[in-house]
């Protein structure tokens, strides 16, 4: 130990990865899987035996995240989701379209659900004056391809405790967070907010 470390008590350093056991979703538990800047995009399908939905998105990704919010679809076990964007354009449904429901029509994300295993395919804003009209939600942990893009941030971490996890969990959850890279929020990315600031002042002038 160092003079400075004896004089101000700062030698010990906390232990690498101390919150490994806090699960987080099974797409990042094991790490972060940095994605491919050549990507251009591939299938995402549900999770029926038999008949999926299969959804075509024909580009890369932007914006990967953690979610804590109770809208968006979560595996067994997660406690966040990991959704991303893409264009609306980029989005096709090729396969078995007639299973897909909306969940919450009232939603300003109308997220299209498969009615037999009831994962969320893609989430649509229709509202042409909303910040984010244009973009879909996709989960990308539902394609077989790698290469999307990877998680960067964790957004509406508090809104876990809605969803039943002990507030005592949260000091250990974000810090397992920040350990993976993901830099957690109680709302969105600054950028992100920086945009909705953005496009609301826009529409005042």
């Amino acid at each position: 130990m160092g003079l400075f470390d004896s004089l101000f008590g700062g030698g010990a350093k906390p232990p690498a990865n101390q919150y490994a056991s806090v699960k987080i979703h099974p797409a990042v538990d094991k790490g972060v899987k940095p994605g491919s800047s050549s990507f251009s995009g591939g299938t995402i399908k549900c999770k029926c035996a038999t008949d999926p939905v299969i959804v075509e998105i024909s580009a890369q990704t932007a914006h990967n995240h953690a979610c804590g919010c109770s809208k968006c679809w979560k595996p067994d076990g997660a406690i966040f989701s990991v959704v991303a964007v893409v264009g609306r354009d980029h989005v096709k449904v090729t396969a078995n379209e007639d299973k897909l429901e909306v969940v919450d029509p009232t939603a300003a994300i109308q997220r299209h659900a498969c009615k037999g295993c009831g994962v969320h395919m893609y989430g649509r804003i229709e509202n042409t004056g909303h910040p984010f009209h244009g973009l879909d939600f996709v989960h990308t942990e539902l394609s077989d391809q790698s290469g999307w893009s990877q998680p960067e941030f964790a957004a509406f971490v508090s809104s876990i405790i809605e969803t039943g996890v002990d507030p005592s969990r949260m000091d250990g959850v974000r810090g397992r967070l920040r350990e993976l890279g993901l830099e957690p929020y109680d709302c969105l990315s600054p950028p992100l907010m920086d945009a909705i600031a953005t496009h609301v002042a826009k529409s005042r002038t």
